[in-house]
């Protein structure tokens, strides 16, 4: 069983910050890496931007310079640091893991969500 949470979600005003939290626990063999996605009211689920295991990182062109994703291996927790928010960034933020088995088998999970309101 492998558990998904985030957290700090929140209601902000724009050109204001907000640290989402991803914390992963339960049966981990190893973690592949962890991104985090969102989805606005009436738009697809989009990607964010992602860690991987050796601490690559990748962001969504609308999110570069602005947010900053990192990682506590120790801890299995990944956070997300949104500065410079916009009303556009208003969505649920979910987290994604990508875990790996002993076999090598990459297995996904997700997190309930958390909602980010960003007022104008």
């Amino acid at each position: 069983q492998v558990q998904v949470v985030e957290s700090g979600g929140g209601l902000v005003q724009a050109g204001g910050s907000l640290r989402l939290s991803c914390a992963v626990s339960g049966s981990i063999f190893r973690i592949h890496g962890i991104g985090w996605y969102r989805q606005a009211p009436g738009k697809q689920r989009e990607f964010v931007a992602a860690v991987t295991i050796i601490g690559s990182t990748n962001y969504a062109e609308s999110v570069k310079g602005r947010f900053t994703i990192s990682r506590v291996n120790a801890e299995n927790t990944v956070y997300l640091q949104m500065n410079s928010l916009k009303a556009e960034d208003t969505a649920v933020y979910y987290c994604n893991a990508d875990l790996l088995s002993p076999d090598a088998d990459l297995y996904d999970y997700w997190g309930p969500g958390t909602q980010v309101t960003v007022s104008s």
